[in-house]
């Protein structure tokens, strides 16, 4: 069985644990499904708010470590910004030879127009500048996720052709995402339309789009944190195995 890689997005970690509890970035129980499908799972952790490029290159790393001892491809789900170190780890730093496909999960392959709404207001307030300095916290991820700075990223990170891309979007109207989300997902609503929070539809979209699901952003990883009483979308496991034999279907040997 090909070895399936989950890999995070900005701000994103593997797993934290606090005495006998422990969150996965991937919750509800993502990667045991996986793994009781017979995958071996490579759970991913790079830092969370550098540049593409530097995460990329981490990304790479943990990829080449964990694989030292197998020829074998991979299958990567990435999240958000995760999606687009992959892309750049692919096409860059000559990892095609490694993966057999690349899934994005609500990834702004054109950028985020509320990371454009954050820089604007970060660099005009000293005191959010002061604060990012003393918990010293990159803004180069953010500033890479810019709607301009993807332009550029997409005319020089092309997709390789020994490579299958896949892409999910995900959509909820505002009244169905956390509370937190309201502000991001309302400016992204007005420049981009139909999102989940952070990332519309239309950025999301790449390679083969597979499905819109109807989920914020941090539900399509199964964190699930509003109460849903009617048009439940739910736990999120299933979708993940569907993907796996969607890419069966379509030619992708991950039983290989």
């Amino acid at each position: 069985m090909l070895p399936i890689v989950l890999h995070h997005g900005i701000f994103g970690y593997d797993r934290i644990q606090i005495g006998p509890v422990q969150w996965s970035y991937f919750g509800g129980g993502i990667e045991q499904e996986i793994a009781d499908r017979g995958h071996p799972v490579i759970v991913a952790k790079v830092s969370r708010t550098a540049s593409i490029a530097d995460r990329a290159a981490q990304l790479k790393q943990i990829l080449l470590e964990q694989l030292s001892n197998s020829r074998k491809r991979v299958v990567i789900f990435a999240h958000s910004m995760g999606g687009l170190d992959a892309r750049y780890m692919i096409c860059k730093l000559g990892m095609a030879d490694r993966v057999a496909a690349l899934v994005t999960l609500s990834t702004p392959h054109r950028g985020s127009s509320y990371a454009d709404y954050m820089l604007r207001h970060i660099d005009r307030s000293q005191h959010a500048q002061q604060l990012l300095k003393l918990l010293q916290l990159d803004l180069a991820g953010v500033r890479d996720l810019t709607i301009e700075s993807m332009k550029r990223f997409n005319d020089v990170v092309a997709d390789h052709p020994d490579v299958a891309y896949f892409s999910i979007s995900a959509s909820r109207p505002w009244h169905r995402v956390p509370a937190y989300l309201l502000h991001s997902h309302h400016v992204v609503t007005r420049n981009e339309g139909d999102n989940d929070g952070i990332v519309s539809v239309k950025s999301a979209a790449w390679g083969t789009h597979l499905e819109t699901w109807p989920a914020d952003h941090l539900h399509v990883v199964n964190r699930i944190q509003v109460l849903e009483i009617r048009q439940r979308t739910g736990d999120m496991r299933s979708r993940y195995v569907a993907i796996l034999n969607e890419l069966q279907h379509r030619g992708i040997c991950v039983e290989d």
